[in-house]
């Protein structure tokens, strides 16, 4: 992925990871266009980083995203990367009866159903680019899931294999397509208590990490910080070990959950 002199949309773009990826890569002179669901935010963090765009967009509206395409378009011809990044994360109780699936299919429509949409809204305008990129952010429970937030974690691995998919069927193209795998970042993604929690890794440092990977390992399709390592390749050490792993983590989970 080329670092400067891109058009770079970016969902999600006003907390998180979302917000700092779309700070380091205005403050490298790329136009940036942050979009998400409160206008008032947007235009907050847009008018903290002058010279940033902002576009409403709410990911779980699909009437409206043939419009918000169009808008784009128009707006912004020379648009050529696409970073597919808003997300939400619900903890879920299966055992509770009668089931309700509200939160799990909001989880869907967020995480797994609007990057798809945007992305095919998009590709058309992002294959007349001359060089052009489609970031997926997953995550690496997608690799080791969080038994407390299922459906999340099943998004995230849909992503990844939604992501290489993508990848080969666009390899003939001028659109390159990578995958962004974030650790436990210290965001507000789970609450008020990840984004305090000393064993999450430091938004900052995450952000210097992804974008030194970007800029030193231009082939990298899987961009993936050293701390997500022991997610994203815990199948790699056979079954056996997988299952201890997949244990003890949730098991570590559930007695931080219950403090």
């Amino acid at each position: 992925m080329q670092m400067t002199r891109n058009t770079i949309l970016i969902t999600g773009g006003t907390s998180g990871i979302g917000r700092a990826l779309a700070e380091a890569f205005h403050k490298l002179g790329n136009q940036v266009i942050i979009a998400g669901r409160r206008k008032a935010l947007l235009d907050s963090v847009a008018a903290a980083n002058p010279g940033m765009k902002s576009a409403v967009l709410d990911v779980q509206d699909s009437a409206k995203l043939n419009d918000f395409t169009a808008q784009i378009a128009e707006a912004f011809p020379s648009l050529n990367v696409l970073i597919n990044n808003a997300g939400i994360m619900r903890p879920e109780n299966l055992n509770k009866m009668p089931a309700d699936l509200t939160a799990a299919e909001a989880i869907i429509e967020t995480n797994l159903l609007a990057p798809m949409r945007l992305t095919a809204s998009l590709l058309p305008l992002l294959k007349k680019q001359p060089r052009s990129s489609v970031m997926m952010v997953s995550s690496g429970l997608a690799f080791l899931p969080m038994a407390m937030t299922p459906t999340y974690c099943a998004t995230k691995a849909a992503i990844h294999s939604y992501t290489q998919s993508l990848r080969y069927q666009l390899k003939d193209t001028a659109v390159e397509v990578l995958e962004l795998v974030p650790p436990y970042v210290a965001t507000e993604l789970g609450g008020a208590r990840q984004a305090n929690d000393p064993r999450a890794m430091p938004l900052a440092e995450f952000t210097a990490e992804v974008m030194e990977i970007l800029q030193t390992k231009p082939e990298a399709k899987e961009i993936c910080v050293k701390r997500v390592y022991p997610l994203r390749f815990a199948a790699e050490e056979g079954q056996a070990k997988y299952e201890e792993q997949f244990l003890g983590f949730n098991n570590s989970v559930a007695a931080a959950a219950s403090v």
